[in-house]
């Protein structure tokens, strides 16, 4: 995915700036929809809880150490996160194969429900500025974004 940079790309710090600017502007952003969205959800739900149900629907099967490695929170917080989704029936957890200690996590039909719908509001605003930055932005939003994400980027094949 990596691919030589261009030797003419050589930005102003003010160029970079804006870059940093604006992603920190679309990040709230995208947090703005999502607690939008959580209002009418079960009360306890914050965003985290979301972030956590939309990684385990995209990456079944994660376990607590991985969602805090994708997530940047603590073990504990991102154990907490599955707990209170679990208690609230829309996260389940089964013991691994090989260690029972590991116990992955996928969401259960109601888990589905609740990343839906808070989910479908944000692939609406990814879906207009997807638009709002034509199909040549596409392609370079997409390696922008995932040079950011860096390590915790696996590379998924469900595009098509």
């Amino acid at each position: 995915m990596n691919s030589p940079a261009d030797p003419r790309l050589i930005l102003s710090e003010s160029e970079l700036d804006l870059g940093l600017e604006l992603v920190l502007l679309a990040q709230t952003g995208i947090w703005t929809a999502v607690d939008a969205a959580l209002e009418g959800e079960a009360k306890g739900l914050g965003r985290g809880h979301w972030r956590v149900a939309f990684l385990v629907r995209r990456r079944p099967g994660v376990g607590v150490k991985e969602l805090a490695r994708l997530t940047g929170l603590t073990k504990q917080a991102a154990s907490k996160t599955l707990a209170d989704l679990e208690a609230l029936g829309l996260v389940e957890k089964t013991p691994g194969e090989l260690d029972t200690r590991r116990r992955p996590a996928s969401l259960t039909a109601e888990g589905l429900a609740f990343e839906a719908r808070v989910g479908e509001r944000l692939r609406g605003l990814v879906a207009m500025a997807y638009r709002d930055g034509g199909l040549d932005g596409v392609g370079a939003a997409r390696r922008i974004l995932a040079s950011l994400a860096g390590p915790r980027l696996t590379v998924r094949r469900e595009e098509p």
